[in-house]
C-alpha cells in the first residue's frame, strides 16, 4: 500500500495524472500535470532530465502530488512526499508508468533504452509522507 488509507490506496492505483507541485527558488510553487505509476510503497514519475522541475527538485525536495479524476464528483488525494531524483536504472519504472497510461493511447517506446537515453529522462521518486484528499461517491 501507498497509503494506509484503503480508500485513498484505491484511488491512487486506479488514477493515472496528478497535478505535481514543487517550489521555486522564491518559494513561490509551481505546478504541472504528469504521468504517475505506483512502485511499492513509492509513487514514480518519468520526466525529462533538463526540466525546471528537475532542477527545483532537487534543491528542495518536498512535493505534493494531486492525484485527479476526469470526472465528477472530481475526487482527489494529495500526496505529499519528498523526491528522489533517479538517473540510473529507469526501465523497471518507466514501464510502469507506460502501463498505467497505455489505456488513454501512450504507448512504450519501441526502444526505451534509447529513448530513455536520447531524450535524458530521469525518475522523480516520490516517498508519501502525508495524505489528504475527498472521495465521494458518484
Amino acid at each position: 500500500m501507498v497509503s494506509n488509507n484503503a480508500l485513498f490506496d484505491e484511488f491512487i492505483k486506479s488514477h493515472r495524472w496528478g497535478i505535481l507541485t514543487h517550489l521555486k527558488n522564491s518559494g513561490a510553487p509551481a505546478s504541472s500535470v504528469v504521468a504517475y505509476a505506483v512502485e511499492g510503497a513509492s509513487m514514480v514519475v518519468s520526466t525529462p532530465g533538463k526540466t525546471f522541475k528537475r532542477r527545483a527538485l532537487e534543491r528542495d525536495p518536498r512535493v505534493n502530488l494531486c492525484v485527479i479524476n476526469n470526472q465528477e464528483p472530481f475526487n482527489f488525494v494529495s500526496v505529499e512526499g519528498v523526491v528522489t531524483v533517479e538517473t540510473e536504472q529507469l526501465e523497471a519504472s518507466t514501464r510502469l508508468v507506460f502501463e498505467n497510461i497505455q489505456a488513454v493511447g501512450y504507448a512504450l517506446p519501441e526502444d526505451l533504452g534509447q529513448w530513455l537515453k536520447a531524450s535524458e529522462r530521469v525518475i522523480l521518486r516520490i516517498q508519501p509522507e502525508h495524505f489528504h484528499g475527498v472521495i465521494r461517491a458518484a
